[in-house]
């Protein structure tokens, strides 16, 4: 998987921190993130509401086309479950 890069802000209580703890600590949260940041935890957390079927879609598939078009069709609703 490609690395990416990304800002991320570490607040410690530590006066004078060690380089290598921040280094280890900020491989870790990348490595969690990109674990965690993934096409199908992004479908499982989402659910697309059809008011031109009444329906309630929930399958991976039918999320994953509706989060790659440009804009949803009228009365599409993406609603997030968390």
């Amino acid at each position: 998987m490609k690395k990416l890069k990304r800002d991320l802000i570490l607040l410690r209580k530590e006066d004078r921190p060690n380089e290598l703890s921040i280094a280890h600590e900020v491989a870790c949260i990348n490595q969690l993130l990109q674990s965690v940041e993934t096409d199908s935890s992004l479908c499982n957390a989402h659910e697309l509401i059809d008011l031109n079927r009444y329906k309630i879609l929930q399958d991976t598939i039918s999320i994953s086309k509706a989060l790659k078009l440009k804009e949803l069709k009228p009365f599409q609703f993406l609603f997030n479950r968390n």
